[in-house]
């Protein structure tokens, strides 16, 4: 049920040539490639592709989409200096170590970022929004700075929760931080829980912490938490714990809450860099964008199955609400 009309910066821009006179600027076949740890077949990439064929690519015609699955970090530098000697056009990354890894295996191929779970400015990976210098540009969900807005709603929602859990990897360190730093002035202790080894185990986590800790979890936006988002939703459910996360897929899967930009928008976007590179756009005229509108879910039905009443205040602050 919608409470308000969320209008997003990312929806896709306009096509500003007729798809036939654009494909007579593509005289061969566009090479793309990546380097990911989950599965192609999931919704935020779908949205990549759709765009893409939108703007008149179809794969096996004019387009080769080179997708490298790799589950171990360590293994990202020699999966992409591979996918480079397959002699891409422009790699696509999604995660910080991929980012590393391309920036580290070429200074010529165009990239084309999709930062989720991590400031690119920060880890030196880029250094200007308005003007890209190298041969990286894209867009970036400022999760850092989020993480902060979802511990007020948190705290808005639960104003009587003293203590909570916050699940966190490698990949949101900074996210933590960040998290760790904002909760005095709330009013919270936070116990962190990094998880590490592969499959993460949610269970055990949890048992780490005190036990008035095990009341309440915020999640950090990771691309392993994304991919595990129905094991996470599974769990929470079933611990009967109030949860907060950064992605609304969680929600979607059963979290309670979410705060974060439109993930498949991003994507979206991220293919019309795509295709201004392969038109002929330097990185240096492509700015690196920040989404400015965000959104707010909930998951009523989920607060009925763990038995929580929340806030009407919270209720009417929604984007959007799942009964």
């Amino acid at each position: 049920m919608r409470r308000r009309e969320f209008i997003t910066l990312l929806g896709g821009a306009a096509v500003g040539w007729p798809l036939a006179a654009r494909a007579q600027q593509r005289l061969k076949v566009l090479r793309i490639g990546t380097v990911a740890t989950l599965p192609r077949e999931r919704p935020t990439l779908r949205a990549f592709e759709e765009r893409l064929r939108e703007l008149g690519y179809t794969e096996g015609e004019n387009l080769a989409f080179d997708y490298t699955i790799e589950r171990n970090f360590d293994r990202y530098d020699l999966a992409t200096q591979d996918m480079v000697r397959r002699k891409v056009d422009i790699i696509i990354t999604s995660n910080r170590d991929a980012l590393k890894s391309a920036i580290a295996a070429t200074d010529t191929l165009p990239i084309v970022m999709v930062a989720l779970e991590f400031d690119p400015f920060r880890l030196g990976y880029v250094t200007s929004l308005a003007r890209p210098v190298g041969n990286v540009t894209g867009v970036f969900a400022q999760q850092v700075e989020l993480s902060v807005k979802r511990l007020q709603i948190f705290k808005d929602a639960f104003p009587d929760v003293k203590t909570a859990t916050v699940f966190w990897d490698h990949r949101s360190i900074d996210q933590w931080q960040q998290t760790e730093r904002a909760a005095s002035s709330l009013g919270l202790q936070l116990v962190g829980v990094e998880l590490r080894d592969l499959p993460y185990d949610y269970d055990q986590a949890l048992e780490r912490t005190p036990p008035d800790h095990r009341g309440a979890l915020l999640v950090t936006a990771s691309p392993l938490f994304f991919g595990d988002r129905q094991r996470l939703a599974e769990f929470v459910l079933r611990r009967r714990i109030p949860s907060v996360f950064g992605q609304r897929e969680h929600v979607d899967a059963g979290g309670l809450l979410s705060y974060g930009t439109n993930i498949p928008a991003m994507y979206r976007r991220a293919a019309d860099y795509v295709d201004k590179i392969a038109r002929g756009t330097k990185i240096t005229d492509l700015p690196i964008e920040q989404p400015t509108k965000f959104e707010f879910i909930l998951n009523l039905k989920t607060a009925k199955t763990i038995g929580i009443d929340l806030p009407t205040s919270v209720l009417l602050r929604a984007d959007e609400v799942i009964e």
